[in-house]
């Protein structure tokens, strides 16, 4: 995705924990810039501030970005409800099957073989997720 968005036209930030290095390198590839294990919170609250969107997963960082009033385009596994766990007071986009078999286990793991959730999720999906976001 970072390919296709780059590609798009805009700034990929790959952002991650100190732990998350190699995985955040690998993601930002050549056209995104790497900043895993390099932000504090604070730092990363005015990243966020500063996005026109962003393009994260069902985490911390999802909620920190509508905190801010930041759009956001979540990799949402449905292991949680979405109308409970989504991100709260700006506009969002979820992408990921809500009706995968792994639907409300709030597994911490995936608990089905090959990410059915997620997998069908493409990088045309998300270019066209912050899109829709950005355009507003």
């Amino acid at each position: 995705a970072v390919e296709a968005l780059a590609g798009a036209g805009h700034r990929v930030l790959v952002t991650g924990g100190p732990g998350e290095r190699e995985l955040t390198a690998a993601v930002a590839g050549s056209r995104g810039t790497d900043l895993g294990g390099a932000t504090t919170l604070a730092e990363m609250a005015a990243l966020l501030d500063r996005a026109a969107a962003v393009v994260v997963g069902n985490t911390g960082p999802a909620h920190l970005a509508a905190a801010v009033g930041t759009p956001v385009v979540s990799l949402f596994a449905p292991v949680v409800p979405a109308e409970r766990w989504a991100p709260y007071g700006v506009p969002t986009v979820l992408l990921g099957d809500q009706d995968a078999p792994c639907r409300g286990s709030r597994a911490r793991e995936c608990p089905v073989p090959g990410h059915p959730c997620l997998a069908s999720v493409t990088a045309d999906d998300v270019v066209a997720a912050v899109e829709k976001l950005v355009s507003r």
